[in-house]
């Protein structure tokens, strides 16, 4: 399963508060990508 993409943004300036959500949104998606990639590598390791 691929990583979800970058939240898209409007074309316009963002607010602050509207700053802070799309960047939580892509970290919390970034560490969900990690934590299933680190999964996946950890369990084939035991692999001969």
């Amino acid at each position: 399963m691929p990583c979800a993409a970058p939240v898209s943004l409007p074309d316009r300036r963002l607010s602050e508060p509207e700053s802070a959500t799309y960047w939580g949104q892509d970290r919390t998606a970034l560490r969900t990508c990690e934590a299933r990639r680190a999964a996946a590598v950890s369990g084939g390791a035991n692999v001969q």
